[in-house]
């Protein structure tokens, strides 16, 4: 018997965003996945690990300034998976985010309450961090298509 349930969040260019819950009948926790690449603005030689976790850090400050108390609890839990051996500038490396939130009370998975708690949460991870990224830019897909000007 399936129980998990996930829906997309569209209006995002930089990115594909999928919320979901492995158990939907019993509705205690939230899932938040945001995939996207990077690039690294800048090909001078940088600490890579620490601006990854320096990115981390300012994910969790924006989710714990857009976090529902009414709705989830202070307690989350944020893993950003981004490899930091790989990063050169001109070479796109993938990157994972995953947020658990956990219910202060039982909630139905489609509720637009829920729905809009956690577009909220996205938007400010994208006007806080993605937007404003000091060293990557971010995109939908590996190979970009570039549009040529027919002359």
């Amino acid at each position: 018997m399936k129980k998990g349930k996930t829906s997309r969040i569209v209006g995002y260019k930089t990115a594909k965003i999928v919320y979901g819950t492995v158990d939907s009948k019993n509705l205690k926790s939230i899932y938040v996945n945001l995939q996207t690449w990077v690039n690294p603005k800048t090909d001078e030689e940088l600490n890579w690990g620490r601006v990854i976790l320096n990115t981390s850090r300012f994910i969790k400050h924006s989710v714990l300034e857009s976090l529902d108390k009414n709705i989830f609890e202070k307690n989350f839990i944020v893993d950003l998976d981004l490899r930091s051996s790989g990063i050169c500038h001109g070479k796109k490396s993938f990157m994972n985010l995953e947020i658990n939130l956990y219910l202060t009370e039982e909630l139905d998975f489609k509720s637009n309450v829920l729905k809009n708690s956690i577009k909220k949460i996205i938007q400010n991870i994208f006007s806080d961090v993605i937007n404003k990224h000091q060293y990557f830019e971010f995109s939908l897909s590996k190979k970009q298509k570039v549009l040529v000007d027919s002359e």
